[in-house]
């Protein structure tokens, strides 16, 4: 991206001055792009479908971004059908001959880093590092994934022959894969959560269908462009963009598709796993949901950098990761000093269109999101104490801002529990760290935690902890920014389907399936 300087989210937090002019151009030049139509990508071509739906920015909802297709489920069935048909081909390929065109791709993603950085950030609302640190993570996600492909040597093994004397029995374990995979991406991570799986079900030799989320299709329909222009055959990558509802439910259901990757709620991922287990014969389901992250702040922790990490994990993109922080575990002894400090944190923060420098917060996703943002600050201060926020920000009516915001809430109350996906924590007392553990661990889900504490007390919150992706004394996040080759990340319970991470070294041979071969001579 620039010479001696490497974007990742530990990195980012100094940059030079070359990435911010870089990146003012670039919106500069796509604001001139806003509002064409965009088609889908099937077969190497645009399509048209009979209907299309608008695309507006967060950031103010007067702004039309482009026109999107609402795919039809003949489009649906003509991106899977495109895909079989070149499957055979990929498939047989030599795996080299597949890293080299992914890694060509990477290439062609970072090239073009500002663009999509630029679209990305003006259809969901990021600020301008977190949207450069996404485009950045997914060419890193794809390059991961061609390497794990030459360090396994292809998932081709040779075993010893048979003991046998009068016989030469040859043997061997080949992982081969599937066939089609549909990739369901989610708005908030449109670029990683669709480029990383792509690029995994791709290298590995299966041929791909990825369905953009409606709230993001920007981003990605550039994705697909440099997927196109890589070199890739017709047929072997395609873009639809569509309802969830309508779309999103042809493609799930598509009789041809051999497996999926799927990331969003728990509802709608464990509806897709139950179907796939349940069909003619199982079909691979790569389920990544929901979490409802805890951070436990012991009394002999650093309060100030307690509140650094959880300030930027609770309120970075506008509390919308999946990984953000909504709980915080503080014992009594401490609670108040980590309060007043988490307080004067948020009150720096500045909140504003994220396009401009100076702003790190920026909207939420949508109008939907705002009124339950203001549902919740009801409930909170009916029954429980709001510590700061709760109000929407001034002069900015015409997109989807809301505050920064803590409270305080007896912990039977039900948003301890429920994912909310806004910028919105709770925190709350308890007597020990035995207690924190258990509170912690209380919720369904089990993506993050974080904690932060003295060091006789990681290992028990270590043992402990039921999350799959666990940060200690960390102030760059309490329980966000995982990269790839650094962090693997994926969650446990209801936050996963597989235990398996994004970005480790366990995750290709989800998407190929192996084969013992035995030949005599």
């Amino acid at each position: 991206m620039s010479a001696g300087f490497k974007l990742t989210y530990s990195t980012m937090f100094d940059p030079p001055p070359e990435l911010h002019s870089k990146f003012d151009a670039a919106v500069a030049h796509v604001t001139g792009q806003v509002g064409i139509e965009h088609g889908l990508l099937i077969a190497g071509e645009d399509r048209r479908s009979a209907r299309g739906f608008d695309k507006h920015s967060p950031i103010d909802a007067r702004q039309l971004l482009g026109r999107f297709q609402d795919a039809s489920a003949a489009d649906v069935d003509a991106a899977v059908t495109a895909a079989r048909h070149a499957w055979p081909d990929w498939a047989a390929r030599p795996w080299q001959d597949r890293v080299g065109l992914l890694r060509r791709a990477a290439r062609l993603i970072e090239d073009r880093v500002y663009a999509i950085s630029a679209a990305l950030a003006m259809e969901v609302g990021k600020n301008r590092m977190e949207a450069l640190g996404e485009v950045q993570e997914t060419a890193d996600l794809i390059y991961w994934y061609c390497d794990q492909m030459e360090a396994n040597g292809g998932f081709d093994k040779i075993l010893p022959n048979d003991p046998l004397t009068e016989w030469v029995s040859r043997n061997r374990t080949v992982l081969k894969p599937y066939g089609v995979w549909a990739v369901i991406a989610p708005f908030n991570f449109p670029m990683a959560l669709a480029g990383g799986p792509a690029g995994a079900a791709l290298v590995t030799g299966n041929t791909v269908v990825i369905k953009a989320p409606s709230a993001a299709p920007w981003a990605l329909r550039l994705f697909a462009e440099a997927m196109r222009d890589s070199g890739l055959p017709d047929g072997v990558f395609n873009y639809l963009t569509g309802g969830g509802g309508t779309t999103g439910e042809a493609l799930v259901k598509h009789p041809d598709v051999a497996g999926i990757t799927f990331t969003g709620s728990y509802t709608a991922g464990m509806s897709i796993l139950r179907g796939y287990a349940g069909g003619r014969w199982p079909r691979p389901c790569i389920a990544e949901m929901g979490g409802k992250n805890a951070v436990i702040v012991t009394r002999h922790a650093d309060l100030d950098r307690a509140a650094t990490g959880i300030v930027r994990s609770a309120f970075g993109l506008s509390g919308q990761k999946c990984s953000a922080c909504s709980r915080v575990i503080v014992e009594a002894q401490v609670a108040s000093a980590l309060v007043e400090r988490l307080v004067v944190a948020t009150r720096l923060l500045k909140v504003g269109d994220p396009l401009q420098r100076e702003n790190w917060m920026g909207p939420v996703i949508s109008a939907a999101s705002q009124r339950n943002y203001h549902r919740a600050v009801d409930d909170l201060r009916r029954q429980g104490e709001i510590l700061i926020g709760g109000e929407a920000p001034s002069g900015l009516s015409h997109g989807h801002f809301v505050a920064p915001t803590f409270a305080r809430v007896a912990f039977d109350h039900p948003l301890w529990s429920e994912e909310l996906f806004l910028p919105l924590a709770l925190v709350g007392e308890v007597g020990s760290l035995d207690e924190a553990i258990g509170r912690a661990n209380s919720s369904d889900f089990g993506l993050t935690a974080g904690f932060y504490g003295a060091e006789s007390e990681i290992p028990e919150f270590l043992s402990r902890i039921e999350a799959g992706v666990t940060y200690v004394n960390r102030p760059q996040g309490a329980t966000t920014g995982a990269w790839p080759g650094y962090q693997p990340f994926g969650g446990w319970k209801g936050s996963g389907s597989t235990g398996k991470a994004i970005g480790s070294f366990y995750y290709l041979p989800q998407y190929l399936r192996e084969q013992s071969q035995t030949v005599v001579a």
